[in-house]
């Protein structure tokens, strides 16, 4: 059975704001949430439109000898408190929220990459803004989720423009409640990723100030607890979840409007916000190795939050990474498919 997303998480983003507190916790569930059978349980955590989409689109989830329970995070560090703490054995996140992780010590493990665009990462502001180009946002309030990709994202775009993180104002803001500051006017800029983005543009309530195209890694990761690693049939289950996951990514290469209309179902998004996303973001992405280059590139982001003072301890990306689902992968430095969004 499909787990269902809580009714803040089946609206529009725009009917979010009276729905959703932005809290750091797993949406509620209705029914067991489970997929397949078997004695093994796998506790998946995943996001808004995220590996289960793409695998229900894909069929991908037919003939499971194991059973996915699964459950739906606001964005990647709470999906990864529920890693650290053995609520969930694996989830998909962006390319910061480990990073984060790992300066609290968490117990995760980044264990499968894909490598894509970082063309939904953007930085929005209101259609009637004066800003035109990232310079402008010095002393201007900026909302973005903290510890998220979209917080790296906001880092880096900053300093590319010539601004440190302390010449804006920023806003921690959950994506609920940072869209509802965004389009009230409390803040001049906000910070998020896909399908948040496009949500946005196709529904005309703001446009792009900047993207994270050639200024972020573009990496997003499924994350293990080491516990459920250490589980030899746990470890298995894991195994074969990542080779139907990386199936179904091919898969949706070659079928966008049909993922497109199963993720509108699955999310509540229009259907032109979907099919936007999946042609921005979602089909660039392909399976690549969790390698020395992409150690190197993740470290750069944790020395970049180590050097302001937002992660505590200095971090060893390298000691949060597994190489056994590797297989024959590519290398993380190979080019993402082009993006077809708009």
């Amino acid at each position: 059975m499909r787990r269902r997303l809580a009714p803040a998480l089946l609206l529009p983003l725009a009917l979010l704001l009276s729905a959703c507190g932005g809290n750091s916790s797993a949406s509620t569930s209705t029914g067991d949430g489970t997929d397949g059978k078997g004695s093994l349980t796998l506790d998946v955590g995943d996001q808004k439109g995220g590996s289960e989409a793409i695998l229900r689109a894909a069929g991908a989830l037919d003939d499971l000898d194991y059973k996915i329970k699964w459950s739906t995070f606001t964005s990647g560090p709470p999906l990864l408190e529920a890693v650290n703490a053995k609520a969930v054995d694996i989830g998909g996140v962006g390319n910061t929220p480990p990073v984060f992780a790992a300066g609290a010590k968490s117990r995760i493990t980044v264990v499968a990459a894909w490598h894509g665009t970082s063309k939904g990462d953007a930085i929005l502001v209101p259609n009637d803004s004066k800003l035109t180009k990232t310079a402008q946002l010095k002393g201007r309030s900026v909302a973005v989720a903290q510890g998220s990709s979209a917080h790296y994202q906001l880092v880096a775009s900053l300093k590319d423009a010539g601004l440190s993180f302390d010449d804006v104002k920023v806003k921690y803001l959950q994506p609920a409640d940072a869209l509802a500051a965004f389009t009230s006017g409390k803040v001049d800029a906000w910070a998020v990723w896909d399908p948040y983005t496009s949500q946005v543009l196709k529904g005309r309530q703001g446009r792009v100030l900047t993207t994270g195209d050639g200024i972020t890694n573009g990496l997003t990761f499924q994350v293990a607890a080491p516990a459920a690693l250490a589980d030899k049939k746990k470890s298995a289950a894991i195994k074969d979840y990542l080779e139907r996951l990386r199936r179904a990514y091919t898969w949706v290469y070659s079928h966008e409007e049909e993922w497109a209309k199963v993720w509108s179902k699955e999310t509540g998004l229009p259907e032109d916000v979907a099919l936007a996303a999946v042609k921005r973001t979602y089909t660039t992405r392909i399976p690549v190795a969790v390698d020395k280059p992409l150690i190197a590139s993740e470290q750069e982001i944790a020395d970049t939050f180590t050097e302001l003072k937002l992660i505590p301890n200095e971090v060893d990306f390298g000691e949060f990474t597994d190489t056994r689902f590797n297989g024959d992968l590519p290398a993380s430095t190979t080019a993402p498919r082009p993006s077809e969004g708009s």
